[in-house]
């Protein structure tokens, strides 16, 4: 989508988002006019901004991935201190993956992806690791290649099995667990 869209086509272009997010993560099989519906618009609003099912597939995929770059961005994680930092990523990632978990983790929509967003949010998670490795947050030797996959890891769980907790204590958990582990602290009784 090149160009500009008016503001009642964005509107729905949004809304065809959005149900198609609810509906492809019920039934990643759904048709385009299932997502229609779901959209409370005509079949033909769907064709008319989308040509093809696979088009739909990567506007959906980059709208969500746009969306977890600024909910990363949106946490300040070069000027935060790096704890504040960590838990409001966390925090925000949870969110957006949350509401997107079709177009940021299903097979169908990862196949439309082109890995720049992934590797850029990489590279921002590395960026924020190495400046707490800095200021002492995590041990001087700590392979940080490592203590990312352990983080994703963390927030994958998170997701998966969130009991009912909300982004804010998903993300203290998910940051405690991964700066303390579950070991008991020295001194603790």
């Amino acid at each position: 989508m090149g160009r500009a869209l008016r503001a009642d086509a964005e509107r729905s272009v949004r809304v065809i988002l959005e149900a198609a997010e609810r509906v492809l993560a019920a039934d990643p099989g759904a048709t385009l006019e299932q997502i229609a519906e779901a959209a409370g618009v005509a079949r033909t609003t769907v064709h008319r901004r989308f040509a093809n099912r696979q088009a739909l597939l990567e506007a959906l995929t980059e709208s969500a991935e746009r969306q977890l770059a600024e909910a990363i961005e949106e946490a300040r994680p070069d000027t935060a201190p790096p704890l504040v930092a960590l838990h409001r990523v966390t925090a925000n990632v949870l969110r957006v993956k949350g509401a997107w978990s079709f177009a940021l983790g299903h097979p169908a929509a990862q196949a439309c992806t082109t890995g720049t967003v992934w590797a850029g949010v990489n590279a921002r998670c590395l960026e924020l690791f190495g400046r707490a490795q800095r200021e002492g947050l995590f041990h001087p030797d700590a392979d940080l290649e490592w203590t990312r996959q352990v983080y994703y890891a963390l927030i994958g769980e998170a997701l998966h099995d969130a009991r009912g907790r909300d982004p804010e204590s998903l993300a203290a958990l998910v940051a405690d667990t991964l700066l303390h582990g579950v070991g008991q602290r020295p001194g603790a009784v």
